[in-house]
């Protein structure tokens, strides 16, 4: 069992480095002259002005309390509640507007404890959050279930997240493996 989760892992944590490697619109809300990466000038921020940066640059600057993100892409327990409702009215699985969608929810989640500690949250908020992130989780993930036991159809593929086609593709794979070692030992017998 460790070796089919090594890999796994290994490509989930693949998918949310490519996630962390997306653009997003942050805003500045506090001056900052900027730093050097690589050789690489990044800044100078000024107070009120939006800046797209790839999101493992714009995080340790969101920690810093220099930038926020946009109020555009933000999204909290009440995003997380809107969509998380969707998914539950819907029988088939829903498609997100981004290909990342868990992955954000997933970092969202640390900025929003960061948002806690400086009181601009409260700690409901972030329980919230993790309820409603939930019930998107094992909802999205039991009807990813529904759908291993078949072949997946080109309309299904495309409501998937870039983690959850690869979770189907595994899942599809142990399913069929432990059908036909089944269904071949009856045959076998049959056989004799």
């Amino acid at each position: 069992m460790n070796q089919l989760k090594s890999p796994f892992m290994d490509v989930l944590a693949r998918i949310n480095f490519s996630f962390k490697n997306e653009s997003i619109l942050t805003e500045c809300i506090k001056d900052f002259d900027g730093f050097q990466l690589f050789g690489k000038k990044i800044g100078p921020f000024k107070k009120g002005k939006k800046y797209p940066l790839r999101f493992f640059l714009a995080l340790p600057l969101i920690q810093h309390d220099i930038l926020s993100i946009d109020v555009s892409q933000k999204c909290d327990h009440i995003d997380v509640q809107r969509y998380a409702i969707s998914e539950r009215d819907d029988q088939r699985i829903i498609k997100p507007n981004e290909k990342f969608f868990l992955n954000k929810l997933k970092e969202f989640k640390h900025i929003m404890r960061k948002d806690i500690e400086n009181k601009a949250k409260n700690q409901m908020d972030l329980d919230r959050f993790n309820s409603y992130m939930s019930n998107i989780v094992d909802g999205r993930l039991f009807k990813l279930l529904r759908m291993a036991k078949s072949k997946l159809k080109v309309n299904e593929e495309k409501r998937l997240t870039i983690s959850e086609r690869v979770l189907y593709e595994e899942i599809n794979h142990l399913l069929e493996i432990w059908r036909t070692f089944f269904l071949d030992i009856v045959d076998n017998k049959k056989k004799n």
